[in-house]
């Protein structure tokens, strides 16, 4: 009854894509999705962790500070190459300019406003990358978008926006963080995991075309 709901709604506001999120334990949910067309993209994994009264540090070998202004261009520039694992990407009837634009424009809106602190790091000179912080209530938070300049990899910059982030929601008295990534990014899982970050959920996210 509901996937007739959703094709005749689809039909009447002419809707091209549709997302479904779905338990990753729900297996009569999954089965009725394949049966009619509906395609895994991603598995959504969702981590979380407790931070305590100790105190967070962070990396001082790699400078990280509060994104500015003058910035901008150079995250843009990092967004449009870093988000690939994403289900945008894995889905092949998305054109890859359009998903560059929307991690591009996501960053921009980040640093206007939407995220309620931005943090990069540099790199002889350069900014190498970035992390979104969020506030959803007095405890609770969650981190955005992260991303690190190919140049920068490996070099322990992932870890160090990570920690930054972290200090940042325990200075403003924040408990509990969520994160969620790709379950085909097992490097994006290993840094969450070593920074305290435990599993809370998986889910798997997919795409229906009904018109292809």
């Amino acid at each position: 009854a509901i996937l007739t709901a959703v094709d005749d709604w689809v039909l009447q506001h002419q809707v091209e894509c549709i997302y479904f999120l779905c338990d990753a334990a729900d297996s009569e949910s999954i089965a009725l999705a394949e049966q009619h067309g509906f395609h895994l993209t991603d598995i959504r994994l969702t981590l979380e962790t407790s931070l305590g009264a100790g105190g967070t540090t962070w990396n001082e070998t790699l400078p990280v500070h509060p994104a500015t202004p003058e910035q901008t261009e150079a995250l843009k520039a990092i967004a449009r190459a870093s988000h690939t694992a994403t289900r945008f990407y894995q889905d092949a009837r998305f054109q890859r300019s359009r998903c560059d634009a929307l991690y591009e424009t996501w960053i921009e809106k980040s640093c206007n406003g939407d995220a309620d602190m931005v943090f990069t790091i540099q790199l002889e000179g350069q900014v190498a990358g970035y992390i979104t912080c969020h506030r959803d209530s007095d405890a609770v938070g969650h981190i955005g978008l992260l991303a690190v300049a190919e140049v920068a990899r490996g070099r322990g910059g992932g870890r160090a926006l990570v920690q930054a982030a972290l200090h940042w929601f325990q200075s403003r008295q924040i408990t509990q963080v969520t994160v969620v990534t790709q379950g085909g990014s097992p490097q994006a899982q290993r840094l969450y995991q070593r920074c305290g970050f435990i599993s809370r959920s998986v889910e798997l996210w997919y795409h229906y075309w009904p018109n292809t």
